[in-house]
């Protein structure tokens, strides 16, 4: 069965969305966009336009579960507080849905889409577009939200598989690594 995920990369003029579908291994995609705010306007009253945008599109895709893209401090601190608050928003309306919400830092979600945490945009979008055959992307802002939304069905497959049994490569690594020093060190003998 599909899990439906929305995907979020959140800002204040524009926040981009992606909305996938993830069945096992398999990802197809369902739609994606901007949500934009009209910038004459007061902080507070943008902040309601993309809470309404959000939910506008979480009432006609119905997903299942969301990601958030993670932001990383700005040099200009305002700029940062306004991410932030955006970022609020983005994380608060699933929420009140009763959509399970995940986070993750943009070098994640580039590992996960292109394989190097320090991929450029550009590598960002051609990756989605590859991994979602047939996708017309909205714009930059669109497709790193479809890269959270991949980002997150990729690694709630990998967590059903290691529920379900599969070895965990890290937890073995650990163990191994910690079986081998207690040999060298006699086993814990004294």
């Amino acid at each position: 069965m599909a899990l439906r995920v929305i995907g979020l990369d959140p800002g204040l003029r524009q926040t981009g969305w992606g909305v996938i579908d993830s069945a096992g291994s398999r990802l197809s995609h369902v739609a994606n966009g901007i949500v934009a705010t009209d910038a004459s306007l007061e902080l507070g009253e943008r902040l309601v336009q993309l809470k309404q945008g959000i939910e506008e599109i979480l009432a006609a895709y119905a997903p299942g579960e969301a990601a958030v893209e993670e932001t990383l401090a700005n040099r200009n601190p305002s700029s940062t507080l306004k991410l932030g608050m955006a970022r609020g928003v983005a994380l608060l309306a699933p929420s009140l849905a009763g959509i399970p919400v995940s986070e993750y830092l943009p070098m994640i979600v580039k590992k996960a889409v292109v394989g190097t945490g320090h991929a450029k945009k550009e590598q960002v979008a051609m990756m989605v577009e590859r991994l979602l055959p047939g996708c017309e992307i909205a714009g930059a802002d669109s497709a790193d939200a479809l890269a959270v939304a991949i980002c997150h069905a990729h690694n709630r497959s990998t967590r059903a598989a290691w529920d379900r049994g599969a070895e965990d490569p890290l937890a073995a690594a650990v163990a191994r690594a910690e079986a081998k020093a207690a040999a060298a060190s006699g086993g814990g003998r004294g």
